[in-house]
């Protein structure tokens, strides 16, 4: 299938493009190239994807209302997996509107395209941030989500209601995965495993909010990549028991359906920084420091779903996707 995957520079959209490219899709790959963070690290990414002969990059912006339309129209996409976004929790409340333009104004122009272009399936990255002040664990996505705690998360709710609403006034099809604090080779250097590997080689202090007692569901890159390939291969279908008296938040009447992609299984933030540690052959110094605003205590994933829908269940145990990262941090920054 030709495939176009958004934010395919970025950590999640690497790897899922890489996925795709390896077994024998056509992948068109969007990114704007921002500088959020080392504009090296995405152009490292993309020098690995434009070795494949059937990868192609275009240069632009999810916010552009002429050059969306236009490739759109030009390449005649079988199948979209959004995952372009601005991301960040904290960077959401110094630049909220940063995220307006990137996940409100940008999801907008993928839904249009979708819709004016008969595109079979669209599958779109959604965040546990949505969950915001729940705290009936594991996270359902049967449970109302009205309370986020971040601009960010608000924009992901927002991209769920945006996409609820094209699939049923226009029988589209789409997916929204909620992801669980992802990790792995070719990370985001301002996600907590990059920051913490990379003070500890540096001997420098790291900063452990909430005193270390956050638990989250740490879920391993390539097991979310294998979760978004899985996904856009079983095109989303109506709930035929879906009602209005008791409406479920998951499905809809509408070809609409959200998952969870965790690992199932919460681990302590201070065990997180032991398994670097281990991997590192060298202690962290704690700056132990009170939960940041925006923050949620616990994250765990209820993955019922997709395991019964997509036949998928994440697998990686967090000790080998941490040492994974670790060995791709010391090679990548020799």
């Amino acid at each position: 299938m030709k495939i176009l995957v958004t934010g395919a520079a970025g950590f999640i959209g690497f790897h899922t493009s890489k996925l795709l490219l390896d077994r024998g899709d056509e992948v068109v790959g969007l990114d704007n190239l921002n500088d959020y963070y080392a504009v090296s690290l995405k152009e490292a990414r993309l020098e690995i994807l434009q070795r494949y002969p059937a990868f192609r990059f275009v240069k632009a912006d999810l916010a552009d209302r002429v050059a969306m339309p236009a490739l759109f129209e030009k390449e005649k996409f079988a199948r979209v997996i959004h995952l372009g976004a601005q991301a960040g929790v904290r960077y959401s409340i110094k630049n909220p509107l940063a995220y307006i333009d990137s996940n409100v104004v940008g999801f907008a122009n993928i839904l249009e395209g979708c819709r004016h272009n008969a595109i079979e399936h669209l599958v779109y990255a959604s965040t546990s941030s949505v969950y915001g002040a729940n705290t009936k664990m594991p996270f359902s996505v049967h449970q109302n989500v009205d309370h986020p705690l971040s601009f960010y998360a608000a924009t992901k709710k927002a991209n769920e209601l945006m996409a609820h609403t094209y699939s049923h006034l226009y029988a589209l099809p789409v997916t929204g995965l909620r992801f669980f604090t992802v990790y792995g080779p070719w990370g985001r250097p301002d996600m907590a495993l990059f920051l913490f590997t990379k003070n500890i080689i540096e001997g420098k202090p790291i900063d452990v909010f909430n005193y270390g007692n956050h638990r989250r569901d740490f879920t391993y890159v390539g097991d979310i990549a294998e979760g978004v390939v899985r996904a856009v291969d079983r095109i989303a279908a109506p709930n035929p028991a879906w009602s209005g008296d008791e409406p479920d938040p998951g499905t809809s009447k509408a070809p609409y359906r959200l998952y969870n992609i965790g690992n199932n299984a919460p681990v302590e933030l201070l065990k997180y920084i032991e398994m670097i540690e281990q991997s590192l052959g060298k202690q962290a110094q704690k700056n132990l420091l009170p939960m940041q605003p925006g923050d949620v205590p616990d994250t765990f994933a209820d993955v019922d779903d997709l395991v019964r829908d997509v036949g998928y269940r994440p697998a990686t145990p967090v000790e080998e996707g941490v040492k994974n990262f670790v060995d791709w941090y010391l090679q990548y920054y020799k």
